[in-house]
């Protein structure tokens, strides 16, 4: 599982989405997507211009966590 850390950084920096979306160009969609934890792909820029904002690794906006019931499927 892949944790997105927006919400916390957004409070961070005491910014909302209109105001990520107005900074970005992102849309509030694909905003309020990774704030709730719900996006199931990301597009690279948008990482790109998250961390550029934030002035924020890839590491520090995106952690992944492994799943314990759930295996890899062969060859990976």
């Amino acid at each position: 599982m892949t944790r997105c850390h927006l919400a916390r950084m957004m409070g961070e920096h005491k910014m909302r989405i209109a105001d990520v979306a107005r900074e970005t160009g992102l849309s509030r969609a694909t905003l309020t997507l990774l704030y709730k934890e719900t996006a199931q792909k990301v597009d690279l820029d948008a990482i790109e211009k998250l961390c550029l904002l934030f002035g924020c690794k890839i590491g520090d906006l995106l952690e992944l966590q492994p799943q314990m019931s759930k295996e890899l499927p062969d060859g990976i």
